[in-house]
């Protein structure tokens, strides 16, 4: 990446999205001097069985900044209820503004094909903003970009219409501690309310270190996953030796509809991570 200094942004639809799937990278960023913003799309205010409205709100919030302080990125909730994000007009020019406003390098977000509704208009949004932050009389009170940013989809499971298919696939080995301390910050949601879904709110220690690992166990296979789902290109990009030990990654394919993510543009945005 040399000296430049990216500016990167990644729109996940709750205040917990972005430090799944792109903490460990983003933590790298970060350490290497690069501005990174996580937003959240929606400000999670149903997430949870006991809590709702603007209590909840405002402690996910909270949450979402304590959690980007430990990772040394920006953090941004929008004031949209979650469940009630749409791929409207309005919200598109919210997000075109945002975009602009910040002036990216790279774009992250969703697939659009997603079990979560809020992840699909999220995803959407994101897409229907892209060439349109160029076009100056659309939301003509903010002034437009002379680029389209490159856009990239972090990772996920499913299957249709097509499964994921990285474009990039970057080891986060090295910060895997402080991206699980990160997420260890959303306690609405990694101890109460996802277990609570899963069935499992009895199996979550009450001692914070006891959490801690607790957590790491329960979800971090999802990052070993992608390792080994994705480990011939970790091969391709470390080395055979260093891309065989790599335990964690994370992993992101290219959007068609921002700039194209060429080898040229991964080497800028992704070398030396």
């Amino acid at each position: 990446m040399g000296d430049e200094k990216l500016r990167i942004l990644v729109i996940g639809a709750h205040p917990d999205d972005c430090e799944v799937t792109v903490g460990g990278t983003a933590a790298l960023w970060a350490a290497a001097g690069h501005t990174v913003r996580f937003v959240s799309a929606t400000n999670g205010e149903t997430g949870h069985y006991l809590q709702a409205g603007a209590q909840l709100a405002q402690r996910r919030i909270a949450e979402a900044r304590a959690a980007a302080e430990i990772l040394g990125v920006q953090s941004q909730v929008l004031p949209i209820p979650n469940g009630q994000i749409e791929p409207t007009i309005t919200y598109r020019r919210m997000f075109i503004r945002l975009i602009r406003e910040f002036q990216p390098d790279l774009v992250i977000t969703h697939r659009p094909n997603d079990y979560h509704p809020d992840h699909r208009y999220t995803s959407q949004l994101v897409q229907d903003s892209a060439y349109l932050v160029m076009v100056p009389n659309n939301v003509p009170e903010t002034p437009p970009l002379r680029y389209n940013p490159v856009m990239a989809y972090c990772s996920d499971e499913f299957q249709r219409p097509y499964p994921f298919t990285p474009s990039v696939v970057v080891a986060i080995d090295s910060v895997i501690e402080k991206k699980y301390d990160a997420l260890h910050c959303h306690t609405s949601q990694v101890y109460e309310w996802i277990p609570w879904l899963q069935g499992k709110l009895e199996e979550v220690p009450a001692d914070a270190a006891d959490r801690r690992a607790w957590l790491m166990e329960q979800r971090g296979g999802r990052d070993r996953a992608v390792a080994d789902r994705f480990r011939d290109m970790l091969i391709a990009r470390y080395g055979r030796e260093a891309g065989s030990a790599v335990r964690y990654a994370e992993a992101f394919e290219a959007c068609e509809y921002g700039a194209r993510l060429d080898e040229e543009q991964v080497r800028r945005l992704f070398g030396g991570l």
